[in-house]
């Protein structure tokens, strides 16, 4: 991974932290985005990284603006983006199907499914015109076996799933390469390794995410493409 250029969407979160930690280990150059310029001045401090191999980007990338733009600075900055890592995301849940709102599934499909498109839009042509790329979004098993009120955030997973997987259909052959991990929960405080039971048992922490995105954006991941990979122990 040394000298790859690394987008990563959703960079201040939990999850985002220790991506970005990993990917800086294998030596990326980071383009981090996020909603919080604070945020991610924190981050870069903690990465400790040479203003030649980091920059921030504050972008709303629930619209094609906000990634156009991102796209732009990492185009001037770097030359072109060769991995996007999408970790944006929420969830919506608690009700049943009948009583939820319009408005929250829109919710849902901004922070999965929109921000996800405008990301392979700016992105795919710099990737492609470099004949390499990775991209990588974190999903749910919700998004292919829903469970009970868990409708918004489901269809947001299921349409980002769809997404993904068409993009890799498009790009096969070109050296672009699109998965998905699966992912039940995002064990940030290590419940699972502290106090492990029926409930932690299929959780995942980021370090163990990270491990498999940085797998996934490696030289050696050319041929695993449209994968649909789980990362939930199978519970």
């Amino acid at each position: 991974m040394e000298g790859r250029v690394a987008v990563i969407a959703g960079a201040t979160g939990g999850l985002g932290q220790v991506v970005a930690k990993r990917l800086a280990g294998g030596g990326a150059r980071l383009a981090l985005i996020g909603t919080d310029q604070e945020r991610l001045d924190t981050l870069v401090g903690e990465l400790g990284l040479p203003q030649d191999r980091v920059l921030t980007c504050v972008a709303d990338l629930r619209g094609h603006k906000g990634a156009a733009a991102a796209a732009r600075v990492v185009e001037e900055r770097f030359g072109r983006a060769e991995i996007v890592v999408n970790l944006v995301g929420g969830w919506t849940g608690g009700k049943r199907v009948e009583q939820v709102s319009p408005e929250e599934v829109a919710e849902m499909l901004g922070q999965h499914l929109w921000t996800t498109f405008h990301l392979a839009q700016a992105f795919i042509p710099q990737m492609t015109a470099g004949g390499w790329g990775r991209i990588v979004a974190v999903t749910s098993p919700h998004a292919t076996s829903p469970g009970r009120e868990v409708s918004p955030y489901a269809i947001g997973k299921a349409a980002q799933e769809a997404l993904v997987l068409a993009v890799a259909r498009e790009a096969a052959g070109s050296g672009v390469t699109a998965n998905v991990l699966q992912v039940r929960a995002i064990d940030v405080k290590h419940e699972r390794d502290r106090s492990a039971g029926s409930k932690n048992a299929s959780w995942t922490t980021p370090e163990e995410i990270a491990a498999a995105i940085a797998y996934l954006c490696s030289d050696e991941a050319g041929s695993v493409n449209g994968a649909r990979i789980p990362l939930y122990g199978g519970l």
